[in-house]
């Protein structure tokens, strides 16, 4: 069954879409409600990292309040990975689209896009659940840790408003499959898409770093290692790079 109508809201700036989702929830807002800014002064992304808010790209947060506990809804960091790989696909040659986990779009082995997701306690029960997207639409950065790219590097010029149009739609798709048959067709889709699958690896933990083959993704969505000794280890939290990419 369908949920309840989607909402969009553009603000000319804001200091993030996260926060103002954050703010709107605390405040009793349930969505499903997109937040849109065409200036962020203060995008940030995982683990605290700024992410730089040029002019023509997309910035937005998908704001929801579901019935699930943090570590199943952090699997719809994996829908939203997808609704960004949908939106790539359908303006650019969808061979050059890849997920990378956790939850980078890259495009043509360069990262497009980056998410992160909040969520905290709701004020009418469950969680509010923050679904934050940055997409390179029309500009990249050029000094970033990780080789960036963008739409118009590709031939595809999509303006934000129209961009979100289809990434909330494609979103909402994913999330709907996800609260009817659980993680399964996700991981399926997204595992269609990965990067590096069967290749080797790095994986910056906290205080370690592991190297061995990213061979599949467990039910949960974590990273399966394969050791050289013929161990396995599940990656739930951390940063993954494969050879000739950037790292820090």
């Amino acid at each position: 069954m369908a949920g309840p109508a989607l909402r969009i809201e553009v603000f000319d700036a804001l200091d993030s879409t996260n926060e103002e989702a954050r703010r709107l929830a605390l405040a009793g807002e349930p969505g499903p409600l997109w937040i849109m800014a065409r200036i962020q002064s203060a995008g940030r992304g995982r683990r605290g990292r700024p992410w730089t808010s040029a002019s023509g790209n997309l910035f937005c947060t998908g704001l929801y309040r579901i019935e699930a506990g943090p570590a199943r809804a952090a699997q719809l960091s994996f829908a939203a990975a997808l609704a960004a790989g949908d939106l790539a696909a359908s303006v650019i040659d969808p061979a050059l689209v890849r997920l990378k986990w956790p939850n980078d779009l890259l495009i043509g082995g360069r990262k497009a896009a980056g998410i992160l997701l909040e969520s905290g306690a709701h004020p009418h029960g469950g969680l509010w659940l923050a679904v934050g997207i940055g997409i390179n639409l029309a500009a990249h950065p050029a000094d970033s840790e990780r080789p960036a790219t963008d739409f118009t590097v590709h031939g595809a010029h999509l303006a934000p408003d129209a961009a979100l149009e289809v990434l909330a739609s494609r979103f909402e798709h994913w999330r709907q499959r996800w609260a009817a048959d659980g993680f399964a067709p996700l991981r399926d889709a997204w595992l269609a898409r990965a990067h590096g699958l069967g290749e080797a690896c790095t994986a910056r933990l906290n205080g370690e770093t592991v190297e061995g083959v990213f061979a599949d993704l467990a039910e949960d969505g974590s990273l399966r290692l394969d050791l050289k000794d013929g161990a396995r280890r599940l990656i739930s939290a951390g940063d993954v790079f494969f050879p000739g990419a950037a790292a820090p």
